[in-house]
């Protein structure tokens, strides 16, 4: 997070992480900041709290953000292919063809980085208690614990939906004993990260604009909806349960409405919206050697934009935004097609100077289509070789959609349409759906899902959930894919080989 929230975060991953599980050194130098001294006040303990979102979605660091995330996320996934640079990184192949192994480095990052961000919160859980009454208010130090139990929570699902079991880390590790601990089943798993989101409801429902990005009570009754929605599939004897305990969660994310301005959201121009839940944020400020930017929209770019042609759009995604035709209010195809994706069509090829002004009019009389979301709405923009463009990590048009999905699986079928029906009036400006049984609902809402989430990285996640991943694997020619071997990512190899603990793996 910026603001007030970042100020220290540079000093204060220096102090934890002279303490963290890589060093055991039991001398600690008097002229030094270490974690057994640095712990003195609230000032102290909220310079803590953002050394721990420091580490989402590995956005610590500039050029690694892009080359983490997106990859291991997304390119497995039927929507995307590989741009024509990406085909010279053969750990970056090796995620979309699954020809992967527990060594492939983008895996070991995300691994990595999601247990760092853990173990900071642990410090936080630890240490905050422990200061002084006088030197901390009651409020703060409530706060700080609650946030850190929510990014505790937010890191270990990060790694629960990418690996099939995980190894909690609930306790500080400051020696090599404690490393040696096994991997705890999935349920064990999804009880731990419920109990931290829990925790975490207590959270402000808003800040002030210092303080904005902060986790919130609504990004926890979110994420605690998504977590019920999910283990409803995984825990079909509790189906039911889980999936009103999710209805009941998502109930509770008042105060937000969906963006009528859907791109946006997705260009820096909206940043923390009426419609962003918990959001990754960034800014071009380089005061005091601050560095909270990024390269991601060259990542995200097509070299035809100046970008380095890393991902593009798959033609599957394309038939899925034109499946029902150009019946938006508009006269077009939905709306969110266009704000997605630029491709070749009138829209953008009508001399108006749609795509980054007239010297880009005629980019795609050709047929490439490649992504506009997370791009500058500029050429100037795009030109720049850093931007600070923020990543809506949830969204109230998620929170809606899987709401839907929740009272539809529970047979409430007429309760869920009102819901697709807002998040397509919004943002793609289309009619009702027409379907009113519970399979025709089910299937507008992995459309919607689909067409609403490109490059938000849910559908992986998605398809595994409703059990569609074999299916979507085969049509999108991916014949390297096993169900068995590649629903999940292998623990690491680095993992595997310090850690005499883990099984089956």
């Amino acid at each position: 997070m910026y603001n007030r929230l970042t100020k220290y975060i540079i000093t204060v991953l220096l102090a934890l992480v002279t303490t963290s599980c890589d060093n055991f050194l039991s001398i600690e130098p008097a002229d030094q900041l270490t974690s057994n001294a640095f712990w003195r006040d609230a000032r102290d303990a909220n310079a803590g709290v953002a050394a721990a979102y420091s580490q989402l979605e590995y956005s610590i660091d500039t050029w690694g953000f892009a080359e983490v995330k997106w990859p291991v996320e997304a390119y497995r996934e039927d929507i995307v292919l590989l741009g024509a640079d990406a085909t010279n990184y053969p750990n970056w192949v090796e995620l979309s063809t699954f020809t992967y192994t527990n060594g492939n480095s983008q895996v070991l990052e995300y691994w990595n980085n999601n247990y760092i961000g853990i173990s900071f919160c642990n410090q936080i859980l630890e240490k905050v208690p422990n200061i002084p009454a006088e030197k901390i208010t009651e409020q703060e130090r409530n706060q700080y614990i609650a946030e850190a139990h929510f990014l505790r929570a937010y890191y270990h699902l990060k790694l629960l939906l990418n690996f099939e079991e995980i190894i909690i880390r609930d306790t500080y590790i400051v020696n090599q004993d404690q490393l040696e601990k096994g991997n705890s089943t999935r349920e064990e798993t999804w009880n731990f990260i419920i109990s931290d989101l829990k925790a975490a409801t207590s959270l402000p429902a808003s800040y002030d604009a210092e303080n904005v990005g902060r986790a919130t009570s609504g990004a926890a009754n979110a994420y605690l909806g998504l977590c019920y929605l999910t283990m409803a599939y995984e825990q079909s004897n509790k189906k039911a349960e889980h999936l009103q305990q999710a209805v009941t969660h998502l109930d509770k994310v008042v105060g937000y409405t969906l963006e009528p301005n859907f791109i946006s959201m997705f260009t820096g121009d909206n940043k923390n919206c009426k419609e962003s839940i918990f959001e990754l944020q960034f800014s071009m400020t380089t005061a005091n050697g601050a560095n909270y930017r990024t390269q991601f929209h060259k990542w995200m770019a097509a070299s035809e934009l100046g970008g380095w042609d890393e991902i593009l759009p798959s033609e599957i995604l394309l038939n899925a935004y034109k499946k029902e035709g150009k019946i938006a209010t508009t006269g077009l195809y939905d709306s969110r097609f266009y704000e997605t994706i630029f491709f070749n069509d009138p829209y953008y090829n009508d001399g108006s100077g749609k795509i980054f002004g007239k010297d880009y009019n005629d980019l795609f009389d050709r047929e490439k289509p490649v992504f506009r979301k997370f791009l500058p709405n500029t050429a100037e923009g795009m030109k720049q070789n850093y931007s600070a463009i923020n990543i809506p990590l949830m969204r109230y048009a998620n929170v809606l959609l899987m709401k839907a999905e929740a009272l539809n699986e529970l047979g409430r079928t007429a309760d869920a349409i009102p819901l697709i029906n807002q998040v397509r009036a919004v943002h793609g400006d289309m009619p009702p759906i027409t379907g009113t049984t519970q399979d025709a609902v089910r299937l507008q809402i992995e459309h919607e899902r689909m067409i609403e989430f490109p490059l938000e990285n849910w559908r992986w996640y998605d398809l595994r959930r409703w059990g569609k991943l074999e299916s979507a694997m085969r049509a999108a020619n991916r014949s390297n894919f096993s169900l068995a071997k590649h629903a999940f990512y292998p623990i690491p190899l680095v993992e595997v080989n310090s850690n005499k603990a883990l099984t089956n793996n």
